[in-house]
């Protein structure tokens, strides 16, 4: 088996793919990339037995065939190396000479039937949604998404399909983020969670424009398709807590303040907050904001004012100020409104106006206020 391809596509698109690959892996053969070639088309696999992850890409090649190549060794020579035509050469043994303009290098591979087979699709249901739209529902939700591995629902994105919308949920118990598109719709009313590390690697890979990317999912696993790369991932088997009832409805009060000054004053004050707990108290008059944070052990203060627009009686409300800062990153619009109660129940925060096709709404839980 012999083919020639471009140094700088290849490591691109192998690039893409890096991140399925983990660093402790189970089996030696899930540190190696599947290389198969068919009708001049060469597709790359990598896998870590919850995730598969394949890309596609033209090369010169006479003849089919497949091998498997150590990641690590491949990807850092490929680094390397400036952009100019590489001729592999596999032998039946599966040892491979790589030819370059003025070099040559010999890696071993293995043996391709050892390589895991990737799920298949069978009896699933599929719809499909834009690139853009899929990397934006990700890049709004997943910094929502828990860590505890001893509550697997939150540790993924909840994917609620309907055929007028398909609405994206994540949680961690402390905040909340609902982002829905009714620029997308699906067959059926239906719904899974899908795990944080495949979506972080699409956000990375998908290209943020108006392509349309084939999705496809059947009860264990996940499909998502795109004219280039290809990823299966398994589905988190648990039942995603009822978020609807965590959302208060009646939240009389509106905060509207300019979101970039809002999110830079949160971060300098935030510098003076106990560590432990990021606490920033936000004392809400008609048309003044202040901010306040104390670490009591170091003796740091810090206390920051800006204006805003206030409908409600003077409260103060605290907050953890590296969450807020968060979800002021997933707007988009100059302004934001933060809806509020008491200081005991958790605020709401959206975009001042919504765009056309999409709805974004975040809930973040109070802090007890230590005065």
């Amino acid at each position: 088996m012999k083919f020639i391809v471009s140094s700088s596509i290849l490591a691109k698109q192998l690039q893409q793919i890096n991140g399925v690959i983990n660093s402790n892996t189970v089996l030696p053969i899930l540190e190696d990339f599947l290389f198969e070639i068919k009708d001049k088309k060469l597709s790359v696999t990598a896998t870590d037995l919850e995730t598969v992850m394949k890309v596609q890409l033209e090369v010169e090649s006479k003849t089919d065939g497949k091998v498997c190549i150590p990641h690590k060794v491949l990807s850092d020579y490929l680094k390397n190396i400036a952009d100019q035509p590489l001729t592999f050469n596999i032998d039946k043994n599966f040892g491979i000479d790589i030819t370059s303009d003025n070099g040559k290098y010999k890696i071993m591979g293995e043996n391709p039937d050892n390589f895991p087979k990737e799920p298949t699709s069978d009896d699933a249901n599929s719809f499909t949604m834009t690139s853009t739209a899929l990397v934006t529902a990700i890049n709004k939700t997943l910094f929502a998404v828990s860590n505890d591995d001893l509550r697997p629902a939150m540790t993924g994105v909840f994917f609620e399909l309907s055929k007028k919308s398909i609405q994206f949920v994540s949680t961690d118990a402390h905040k909340l983020v609902k982002y829905n598109r009714t620029d997308a719709q699906a067959t059926k009313d239906d719904s899974f969670i899908v795990p944080r590390k495949p979506l972080n690697l699409l956000k990375n890979s998908l290209p943020d424009n108006d392509d349309e990317l084939t999705i496809s999912y059947n009860s264990n696993h996940l499909f998502v398709k795109h004219s280039s790369i290809q990823l299966v991932c398994r589905l988190i088997d648990a039942r995603f807590p009822d978020y609807k009832v965590v959302i208060p409805t009646d939240n009389p009060y509106k905060l509207v303040v300019n979101r970039a000054d809002f999110q830079s004053a949160l971060r300098r004050v935030n510098v003076f907050s106990n560590k432990s707990t990021n606490q920033v108290a936000l004392s809400i008059s008609a048309a003044e904001l202040q901010m306040a944070a104390q670490d009591v052990d170091f003796s740091f203060e810090g206390n920051e004012r800006m204006t805003c627009t206030f409908d409600g009686a003077d409260m103060q409300i605290a907050f953890n100020a590296k969450f807020l800062i968060e979800m002021l990153s997933a707007v988009d619009t100059t302004e934001i409104v933060m809806e509020l109660s008491t200081p005991t129940r958790a605020g709401i925060i959206k975009p001042s106006e919504q765009s056309e096709n999409e709805e974004l709404l975040m809930l973040v839980m109070p802090l007890m206020l230590n005065n």
